[in-house]
């Protein structure tokens, strides 16, 4: 399979970059009985709705290679003896690289120990949505960037590097190192995390009214700090200019309230929304992660997730009569009704089940209450975000993608959402291929991890 680029890849890219906000349970096609749970493509190129919870995918494996998210009941190990206990196991090959951002990690985590996060003042009606009288008359507190940050807050991390390196998987062992006293924290897929922000600056507006003004970011940046004062932000990237011109703004209002957090990425926060539209108005964000984030990279020169596997049947290819086929008796076998169910418990195929995000509907053409199915152009070729694809792989424990067609870079996906004038769209560099191409690294990197048994079989882990 040799997957190239086509107008419908940013959309394919980003339902694999939806795979860690949900993570239904996946097994391996190998045997496809009705217990099995898998994605089943057909095609020259295969996109799956979802991946396992994060796997040691960014070492040498000898045994089975999974590292749970939570924290233990009992008194965790620090980053650095969890490291250096997986590797005298076994489970991880020593890799310098991975060990030096682990060093960084074991100061940040000794750091945080001792630290203690200002009190963030409460909500009032005056500051929530000032009236008009009182933005005249009243001189209003100022926002925490503007008072300066907490001076004893510990540096953030900011960690990025190729595709399959291993950084979710350092910064999920950090966060599962957290002692229990840290009851605050929060990990999160960066795109999850931005859906939350959207639905909540939505809210403050609608609290706020359509004539009283004010801005809507800094609540959003109090509740969150008062939720959690430790964030780790998985997948860090910048390609939506709605995120672009709030982020700076969120995170001054974070940093401000003493929110610390790490932040792993596959570019550099020079390279984050590069060529995209109106980027000076986000180059502050950008100059914002380089002095309060100490950046560093970790390319190990080594993608782990394409080190040589035991392959799960979860791709056919190519489009025949007998693979088709093939592809219609597995799907049979997930959604017809075993002879013990009853007409009260029967979940048959419905053909375009109404999944409602964001206000607003999407159809699925044909699915169970757990299994879905699409074609490529279904899934890839319509005007679908992060959010939806969110939703879809939040539903359904199975997703099928058929009639994948070859990808290349001949057509764009350009989706003007935002109301901009044509020239400045037309002008934009962001549709010379460099992001489709980067991103689509991304997504090979990340399919031939999902075609592994070991993928399949530790699927929906928690």
């Amino acid at each position: 399979m040799r997957p190239a680029l086509h107008h419908g890849a940013g959309r394919a890219r980003r339902l694999l970059s939806s795979r860690t906000a949900a993570r239904p349970r996946l097994h391996s096609l190998s045997v496809p009985t009705a217990e099995a749970r898998q994605s089943t493509l057909a095609g020259t190129a295969a996109i799956a709705g979802t991946v396992p919870s994060p796997v040691v995918n960014s070492a040498r494996l000898t045994s089975t290679p999974v590292v749970p998210l939570a924290p233990t009941p009992d008194a965790p190990l620090p980053p650095l003896e969890q490291y250096d206990a997986l590797v005298s196991s076994g489970t991880l090959h020593p890799d310098l690289h991975q060990r030096r951002i682990i060093e960084h990690l074991q100061a940040f985590y000794v750091n945080l120990l001792s630290y203690k996060q200002p009190p963030v003042p409460p909500v009032s009606p005056s500051t929530a949505a000032p009236s008009l009288f009182s933005r005249i008359f009243t001189r209003s507190a100022p926002p925490p960037d503007q008072e300066g940050y907490p001076s004893n807050a510990p540096k953030g991390l900011y960690l990025h590097g190729d595709v399959g390196t291993g950084k979710t998987m350092l910064m999920d062992l950090f966060y599962r190192s957290l002692p229990c006293s840290i009851m605050r924290k929060r990990r999160v897929h960066f795109h999850a995390f931005m859906i939350d922000v959207h639905k909540r600056v939505h809210a403050a507006k609608i609290a706020m009214g359509p004539h009283e003004g004010g801005d809507p970011i800094a609540p959003v940046a109090r509740d969150l700090a008062s939720e959690a004062y430790v964030l780790c932000f998985d997948e860090f990237q910048v390609t939506d200019i709605a995120d672009a011109m709030i982020l700076r703004r969120l995170f001054e209002g974070l940093l401000g309230y003493g929110v610390v957090m790490v932040i792993t990425s596959n570019r550099h926060p020079d390279e984050l929304y590069k060529n995209g539209i109106q980027r000076s108005s986000f180059i502050p964000a950008i100059e914002l992660l380089k002095s309060h984030f100490q950046v560093t990279n970790l390319d190990s020169g080594t993608d782990y997730r394409r080190i040589p596997r035991a392959l799960s049947h979860v791709y056919y290819n190519p489009l025949t009569p007998e693979n088709r086929a093939e592809i219609d008796t597995i799907f049979h076998s997930l959604t017809a009704p075993s002879s013990s169910s009853s007409s009260s418990s029967a979940d048959p195929v419905i053909t375009n089940r109404p999944l409602v995000t964001f206000g607003r509907t999407i159809h699925i053409p044909l699915s169970t209450s757990h299994v879905a199915r699409f074609t490529f152009d279904e899934l890839c070729a319509r005007p679908l975000s992060a959010a939806d694809y969110i939703e879809i792989t939040r539903t359904f424990a199975t997703i099928f993608v058929t009639d994948v067609p070859k990808l290349d870079v001949g057509r764009k996906d350009v989706n003007n959402e935002q109301g901009l004038p044509p020239e400045i769209v037309g002008a934009s560099s962001m549709f010379t291929g460099e992001e489709e191409i980067f991103a689509f690294a991304r997504a090979c990197s990340r399919l031939v991890q999902m075609g592994s048994k070991e993928w399949a079989e530790t699927s929906g882990t928690p």
